[in-house]
């Protein structure tokens, strides 16, 4: 066991005395909403690493933040100090003061209490995951990996490896996302290299975490009723987070010998199924007599609505964020926005459009684009450029910049492409001069035919140039390119329509009503 997140959570406090930190941060002056990268900067310039990851870990057990603990102050830490704020009544504003402060050490104090969460190394699995020693008592082996249970069972939480089985990391995330006629999927996200998925089963909220490292796959599971929903879903954040799969070698094999693999026989039966009736990939009823149902396999519904589909109209209504944070998507497929991975990283529940809930979302990190499925009615598909734009091209930025400040309708600005590289020749994107703001990230990139050249994904950091050079850049923003945006679909087996290279331009406002019904907001949602 290590000590490790005892050292991680005390940070916030350690780094520097609250007093002192608020006393150093008065001299940043309240910032405007529209000062988000100046406020970002005095964060990440001002104070240390360790201060920050602290604070970003305090901030999830508060249930204000849910993404990663990478010490690096953004848009979604500054809009969960600002969620905090408004929450406790304090002036949302971003910036910290003494009180606020002490307000967060106290209530992410109370939130963890109890729990006495250890960095623990499973000997089964070579997993170094958190484990609330406080709440549950370790039941020993699995079949794959390592029981804890409460004394009540309204909590297990249990290790996983799966290595030489012949399942694959796509093939297990397939099946684990997919929802069942008892299971519910609320929550999926894929990157390219680990995945997690949560929802509701049985009465019970879960949450699976699993990272892959060639064909070894290692994960585990979080499973509690609603008794435990305060204390165990900010743990859960924190456990994703800190969740390390590969430190150490597993210590016995995934399964004996003599014995069929789980997960094999999973995919087996799922394949020859064909009674509709529930089926689990864990066949052993383990102590207690009962069944793990974390891993249930979709049933062969043969045309029966599934669950999630159902829940949609009954779904609760998310709740509005002090500073909405938001992104831009569109439509790629029936069913399928795109939009940037930087929008949805990191959220509990994506919201689309009118809100409409994600049912999947899919994150490729290192091209930084993600997927958003929608089980509702979308506009009309937007096609994809087949050949790559004209330098001084006339392009259209489409999205929902700053929608706490601006209007929430559609915004749509013009400008060209500047360059067919992006910094330091980076041959993924291109600069284009269209004016972008927060919120337009994931927004489809036009030309005046209506054809997409591109996904709007960032600007340069004029705060960070005018510190270096004496001289505030203009109009110096990114989109990534058409061929990357194509070969990201197709590796994810989208089907998506190219755009007629022949079809004729048109003035700006025929162009923007062209494709404007399949642009919507994409925001994270608590």
């Amino acid at each position: 066991m290590h000590g490790r997140l005892g050292g991680l959570m005390a940070a916030v406090v350690l780094a520097v005395s609250p007093v002192a930190y608020a006393r150093d941060f008065q001299a940043v002056p309240s910032a405007p909403i529209t000062s988000i990268i100046d406020l970002s900067v005095a964060y990440n310039t001002e104070t240390d690493l360790s201060f920050r990851r602290g604070l970003q870990i305090r901030l999830a057990w508060t249930g204000d933040y849910a993404g990663p603990f990478s010490g690096m102050i953004a848009a979604p830490t500054l809009r969960a100090i600002r969620d905090f704020q408004a929450r406790n009544g304090m002036h949302a504003d971003g910036v910290i003061t003494e009180p606020m402060l002490q307000k967060l050490v106290a209530m992410s104090d109370d939130a963890q209490s109890g729990l006495q969460v250890t960095m623990v190394d499973d000997r089964a699995t070579g997993e170094r995951l958190a484990v609330p020693l406080g709440s549950v008592r370790d039941m020993g082996p699995t079949e794959v990996g390592n029981l804890w249970r409460s004394d009540d069972n309204g909590v297990e939480i249990e290790s996983v490896r799966i290595a030489d089985t012949g399942q694959t990391f796509d093939g297990l995330y397939a099946v684990l996302s997919d929802a069942t006629n008892k299971r519910s999927v609320l929550g999926a996200q894929k990157a390219q290299d680990w995945f997690t998925v949560s929802g509701m089963e049985a009465g019970r909220h879960y949450f699976m975490r699993f990272s892959a490292q060639g064909a070894d796959l290692r994960g585990f599971s979080v499973s509690y009723t609603d008794a435990y929903e305060d204390k165990l879903a900010p743990f859960v954040t924190v456990a994703s987070n800190l969740f390390e799969p590969f430190v150490n070698e597993p210590s016995a094999p995934l399964v004996a010998d003599a014995r069929p693999n789980p997960f094999s026989s999973m995919l087996a039966r799922r394949r020859n199924a064909a009674d509709g009736e529930a089926r689990y990939a864990m066949a052993d009823k383990g102590r207690g007599g009962r069944a793990s149902n974390l891993f249930e396999l979709p049933s062969d519904s043969r045309g029966q609505t599934p669950v999630y589909d159902n829940m949609q109209a009954i779904a609760p209504q998310p709740g509005t964020p002090a500073f909405d944070m938001a992104g831009s998507g569109f439509v790629i497929a029936k069913g399928w926005l795109l939009t940037n991975a930087h929008v949805v990283r990191g959220c509990k529940k994506v919201e689309v459009g009118n809100k409409m809930m994600a049912s999947d979302v899919t994150i490729d990190e290192a091209h930084d684009l993600a997927l958003i499925h929608v089980a509702a009615e979308l506009g009309k598909p937007l096609t994809i450029s087949v050949g790559k734009p004209r330098l001084g091209e006339d392009v259209l930025a489409l999205g929902f910049p700053l929608r706490s400040i601006l209007a929430d309708s559609l915004n749509v600005t013009r400008g060209n492409v500047s360059s067919l590289l992006g910094l330091m020749n980076d041959p993924r994107y291109l600069q284009i001069s269209a004016p972008v703001q927060p919120g337009n990230s994931g927004g489809p990139l036009v030309d005046l035919a209506g054809r997409v050249v591109g996904v709007v994904t960032a600007k340069l950091d004029a705060v960070a140039v005018a510190d270096a050079t004496g001289d505030i850049p203009q109009s110096i923003n990114f989109a990534i390119r058409p061929d990357t945006v194509s070969t990201f679909l197709r590796d994810h087996h989208i089907a998506f329509e190219a755009a007629d290279p022949k079809a004729a331009l048109e003035s700006v406002p025929d162009a923007t009503a062209k494709v404007k019904d399949a642009v919507y907001p994409v925001v994270c949602v608590d």
